[in-house]
């Protein structure tokens, strides 16, 4: 199986300060608000194509291992947008290379709500990555 990586879907930025961090990309970068599910301490932000997710420290999904904020340590994962999603085939493709892989499951990214895996590199960074949008999971969500 070979991978083929569209682009970058999203990058999540573990933030100490939220609201601050949120009003920086939009006003200075020109990125806005997509979507919120504050009870999860996550601001989704639009930037082009791509999303830059806003996690807050010590929110429900924030994963301390991740680093320090402020720190050059914040950056929780890198998302990958890839072309074809066949979980076992990308499981079994991983594993043979020594991958360390998590869970998998449909989560929302630049695209709306479809397919996505995590898996880990060999410096313990997390990766996810995700497929085409399921639109039927997309307009009825």
């Amino acid at each position: 199986m070979k991978i083929h990586i569209r682009e970058i879907d999203h990058v999540v930025i573990r933030a100490a300060a939220l609201d601050a961090l949120a009003r920086f990309y939009c006003d200075v970068l020109g990125c806005f608000v997509e979507k919120e599910q504050r009870d999860l301490g996550l601001v989704q932000l639009r930037a082009g194509r791509s999303l830059i997710d806003l996690l807050q420290v010590g929110g429900q999904i924030d994963r301390p291992e991740s680093g320090t904020p402020g720190a050059g340590r914040n950056m929780d994962h890198l998302c990958l947008r890839i072309e074809q999603f066949d979980a076992e085939a990308l499981v079994a493709h991983l594993k043979a290379h020594g991958a360390d892989v998590g869970a998998h499951g449909v989560r929302y990214g630049a695209d709306g709500y479809g397919p996505s895996l995590y898996l880990f590199d060999p410096e313990g960074n997390m990766v996810e990555l995700k497929g085409p949008p399921d639109h039927a999971l997309t307009t009825s969500l």
